[in-house]
């Protein structure tokens, strides 16, 4: 990443939210409880769904690769972000730094996948319940999982190759609290209008793609809801989809406005707020969102409690 007679930048600043010590050790505090919750939350579901062979189905399957994606991407940015707080180092090197993007865009790629997978179980289970069973098989959903990770995976690389082609040579301080591809191309000594291109035509398309999927899911679903007379069944059905779309709109929510805008629109200040909401917020979420109104996964829970807590 350099180019002739210009200064070799081996080493990023993380600038991160502030440089005030006190409010470090506070926010240290903060996002680490943050981070025991998440981690706790999304294990403890992937544990819960495989312990119970009655959730052993493909709404929980997708749930519990959801809780995977969820541990991994608060697990890629989370923890460089205590230990900056705690030893005031916020220097990055550039293989750390693209290694922390590649599994970032690959995690957060998969999980937008898993959220259009979720959303077309959904869809059959509540539009053709006669046919789910013929439908959604163990091995459509091990497709849809499996190409997830491959087209996820892809798509990450890819963007990480592409950053290679660029030079870093006046600053190294990059307005964020991970190696995210938008500030780093702030910072570029090249002119980085292809990557910026890139970004929006594929993680464009795919959100674009996604939330598509997900609106007319969803809005084939309101209609059957509709249709049904028994009360108790449209409440059964609002319960079991409002988490899921509102989880999605919270996380597209905040994704759409970071990776496809054009770059010059964007502040920093704003790219973190929206970076923090679904590295860190939504990730703790999500299992409490889709668990605390799901009697299946709470029986579950209060079974295994007995067991490890007798009376």
């Amino acid at each position: 990443m350099m180019k002739e007679n210009e200064t070799l930048v081996t080493e990023f600043v993380l600038l991160g939210f502030t440089n005030n010590l006190e409010l470090q050790v506070l926010l240290f505090l903060v996002f680490l409880g943050i981070y025991i919750i998440t981690m706790v939350g999304n294990i403890g579901l992937i544990v819960l769904i495989w312990m119970n062979s009655h959730l052993h189905t493909p709404m929980y399957f997708f749930l519990g690769n959801l809780a995977l994606a969820d541990a991994c991407i608060s697990t890629t940015v989370t923890p460089k972000m205590l230990v900056s707080f705690i030893t005031h180092n916020k220097m990055i090197s550039i293989p750390e730094c693209l290694v922390q993007f590649d599994f970032f865009a690959f995690s957060i790629t998969t999980e937008s996948f898993i959220l259009a997978a979720m959303s077309y179980d959904r869809y059959v289970a509540i539009c053709k319940p006669l046919l789910y069973p013929v439908v959604m098989t163990n091995r459509l959903c091990r497709q849809l999982s499996i190409s997830s990770y491959v087209v996820s995976f892809l798509h990450s690389v890819f963007h990480v190759g592409l950053l290679f082609r660029l030079s870093f040579c006046h600053s190294n301080q990059i307005h964020h609290f991970f190696c995210d591809i938008m500030p780093l191309y702030k910072i570029s000594c090249t002119d980085p209008s292809i990557n910026v291109l890139m970004v929006f035509i594929f993680s464009g398309s795919i959100q674009v793609f996604i939330i598509l999927s997900v609106v007319i899911s969803y809005t084939c679903i309101l209609f059957a809801i509709l249709k049904k007379t028994s009360q108790k069944g449209r409440s059964k059905a609002f319960s079991t989809c409002g988490a899921h779309l509102f989880s999605v709109s919270l996380f597209f929510g905040s994704g759409l406005s970071t990776y496809v805008h054009p770059l010059s629109l964007h502040a920093d200040n704003q790219d973190m707020m929206d970076s923090l909401f679904y590295t860190v917020i939504i990730p703790m979420l999500n299992p409490f969102i889709y668990s605390l109104r799901n009697k299946e996964v709470i029986e579950t829970l209060r079974t295994v409690l007995k067991q490890i807590f007798p009376k």
